[in-house]
């Protein structure tokens, strides 16, 4: 039998305990930070996630005084390096950089382990990027009416490559908005599935332009579109999808860094305060013009009610569209 004493002991015991991880959270998160910081690339290297990760973690290291490991976890669609940061602790030592499109339409054509609002904690946004449509420069077609023009003669001849969920909803919408018919490749990052492109393996591609813009420059990709409103200044010669004839086309990716659920306020402030610095320094913002990129900034709650509406927006554009979990 279990005597009073005892069970005074253990509920002393447990109540000790609890202020023990109060008071080490609370230390932690106000000498934050202590240690190195890790941010998490859910893809393989070579991607706009990849790219912005290195550019910001090389200002925060600077803002901070700490190394900051940037650390690709490719494979599962993102699902392995996303789950790394939901089981960390939240003391703003672990971060994620995702587009915030792919995060949410994973969750809802796979099963996940985790919410995609709830598990975590949103810092601040980066970027919004528009679409770029990318074929491989041995196809005959110079524009996207061509292209749609090849593929129609073609049904279910020409592969599009994808390298997260955002890249299958977009171009599944697309195909659907031209009504083509075109297969499926997936790959596990950009960076594998612009390769592949390059060298005539697949025949188009639908991604941001940041990963993309070097090699149309160079000649080794065309591209004949934009989802933007206005021509892009890094791809000036590239016209958008209204200047040749889709109209009521308007795809964007949302990129931030999130942490993992319970991250205390302070250290979340702190983040967002010197994240924003960051996309206000004129090299930063040169450094993403010439990748294609905007700076786009908002705050941890305007970042989370944000992420929240687009989650009700994709999952009806997912049931509408009939897109299961096919990766």
């Amino acid at each position: 039998m279990v005597c009073v004493h005892q069970i005074f002991a253990l509920n002393l015991w447990a109540a000790s305990a609890l202020v023990i991880m109060f008071c080490s959270q609370l230390a932690n998160s106000q000498s934050f930070p202590s240690r190195p910081i890790r941010i998490v690339v859910p893809y393989p290297p070579g991607g706009s996630n990849d790219i912005m990760g290195r550019l910001v973690g090389q200002k925060f290291s600077e803002a901070f005084g700490v190394q900051v490991v940037i650390d690709n976890r490719g494979g599962g669609n993102g699902v392995i390096g996303t789950e790394i940061i939901q089981r960390a602790l939240p003391d703003g030592h672990s971060m994620l950089i995702t587009s915030t499109n792919s995060h949410l339409i994973t969750s809802l054509i796979s099963k996940t382990a985790f919410h995609p609002i709830d598990d975590f904690t949103p810092l601040d946004t980066i970027d919004a990027s528009d679409y770029l449509m990318v074929i491989y420069p041995g196809l005959p077609a110079h524009s996207l009416q061509e292209f749609i023009a090849l593929a129609k003669a073609k049904p279910g001849q020409l592969n599009y490559a994808t390298s997260t969920t955002a890249g299958l909803v977009t171009t599944a919408m697309f195909a659907r908005r031209v009504a083509i018919q075109i297969q499926h490749v997936p790959y596990k990052g950009a960076g594998p599935a612009l390769n592949d492109l390059i060298g005539g393996h697949v025949q188009m591609f639908f991604s941001t332009p940041s990963s993309m813009a070097v090699h149309v420059r160079n000649g080794k990709l065309r591209a004949i579109g934009t989802s933007s409103d206005q021509r892009l200044p890094a791809l000036p010669n590239v016209a958008t999808f209204a200047e040749q004839g889709i109209t009521d086309f308007d795809v964007k990716s949302l990129r931030g860094l999130l942490g993992p659920k319970g991250m205390p306020k302070r250290v979340v402030e702190r983040c967002s305060i010197e994240l924003q610095k960051i996309l206000k320094m004129p090299d930063m913002m040169e450094k993403m013009a010439a990748q294609g990129m905007g700076p786009f900034y908002m705050t941890p709650v305007a970042f989370e009610g944000r992420m929240r509406n687009e989650f009700s927006n994709y999952a009806q554009v997912i049931k509408k569209i009939d897109i299961k979990g096919e990766r």
